[in-house]
């Protein structure tokens, strides 16, 4: 349903090119970023008192159809339990499969090219389809063009901005590496999602109307500079009430990861990064002053809603730790039962009192 050949290359015709490096300055930036991801592992396991093996542990710096093609990848392996359900309970016939995968494929494709000069770096949780977690353990993926281009823009000092990006990055693999049912227990909830898959074409229509007016208010609201909308994305819009409540979850999870990846590039950055308070700063207004285009499609995808989400992330773990110290919050990541809920990650003391317990407190 999905041409996943056609994706990756309509991503690549339509990405963007880079900033113009010379061969050397390419050459020295793969360098420099290979250097820090090392580095920064040091630094992420000291702070954070969480300890994963570098072994087998791979540093991919790639450009950015290099990125398309790892995330088409993935997308594929994510994607290919709802569409075997699919496939299983409402049939295509051949020619609208024919059709409809060549469409979603340069859907998709398009998709990939404009998050693709977005990101900065990523851990790459899943593995290509076919291949096992175990078998293939994530890489730490940096898009050095991206990276030239941000601390270009922002004017910042590019050893520090490069060390910055891989503090927020090697968190990621840490929290992963050091935490064995972390992995399996994203991909259960992510197979659970899909199982809550409504896929009768009657409430199928009422979602797609669904998403249909939010598109209207995205489109609406990103270009009125003085919305305060909070409206739903388009990925809000098509959900079952029950994907809904585990989506909840997963952005709870999503929101402490990278709550807690924010707050150790705080924590760490001092020390080893002269311009850490700079950098944060310009990266801070950098996120605000997107255009107007830009504007809709983040709020199509629900991406602002996420930066929201996870800056009360990041705002839950500076109050743990500072209520409990970095053991006490740790106990976070003993099993799936003490991670925090959605009302909890506004609540970080009720999370606390939970999971740490007063009497550990008082102790």
């Amino acid at each position: 349903m999905v041409d996943w050949d056609l994706a990756v290359a309509t991503g690549t015709r339509l990405v963007r090119p880079g900033p113009q490096v010379t061969a050397a300055e390419a050459r020295q930036v793969v360098a420099e970023l290979r250097d820090y991801a090392a580095q920064a592992h040091e630094h992420v396991s000291g702070f954070t008192g969480l300890h994963a093996s570098t072994e087998g542990a791979s540093v991919a710096v790639i450009d950015r159809p290099g990125w398309i093609q790892a995330n088409a990848a993935g997308f594929q392996a994510v994607l290919e339990p709802l569409i075997a359900k699919i496939q299983r309970e409402r049939p295509p016939s051949a020619v609208a499969t024919a059709v409809g995968s060549r469409v979603t494929g340069v859907q998709t494709g398009s998709l990939l090219a404009f998050l693709a000069t977005k990101v900065l770096g990523q851990y790459e949780l899943f593995p290509p389809l076919g291949e096992s977690a175990e078998s293939r353990p994530g890489r730490l993926l940096l898009v050095a063009p991206n990276i030239v281009s941000t601390e270009r823009e922002m004017g910042v000092d590019p050893r520090d901005f490069r060390l910055w990006v891989c503090l927020h990055e090697e968190t990621h693999r840490v929290q992963f590496g050091g935490v064995p049912w972390l992995r399996g227990h994203v991909m259960s909830e992510l197979e659970a999602f899909v199982a809550a898959t409504d896929v009768d074409p009657t409430a199928i229509a009422r979602r797609l109307r669904s998403a249909a007016s939010a598109a209207y208010e995205a489109v609406r609201d990103g270009f009125d500079p003085d919305s305060s909308s909070e409206g739903g994305s388009l990925v809000e819009a098509v959900q079952t009430p029950e994907q809904r409540e585990i989506l909840d979850r997963i952005t709870a999870l999503m929101s402490l990861l990278e709550g807690h990846a924010d707050f150790v590039m705080d924590g760490v950055g001092p020390a080893v990064i002269p311009s850490v308070a700079e950098i944060r700063r310009k990266f801070q207004r950098r996120r605000k002053d997107a255009g107007r285009v830009e504007a809709v499609v983040r709020r199509l995808l629900g991406i602002d809603a996420k930066m929201r989400q996870y800056r009360d992330g990041e705002r839950f773990v500076r109050a743990a730790v500072s209520r409990s110290g970095m053991a006490g919050f740790n106990r976070v990541w003993e099993s799936p039962a003490n991670l925090p809920t959605k009302e909890e990650l506004v609540a970080p003391a009720d999370w606390v009192n939970r999971v740490v317990g007063l009497g550990e407190l008082e102790a």
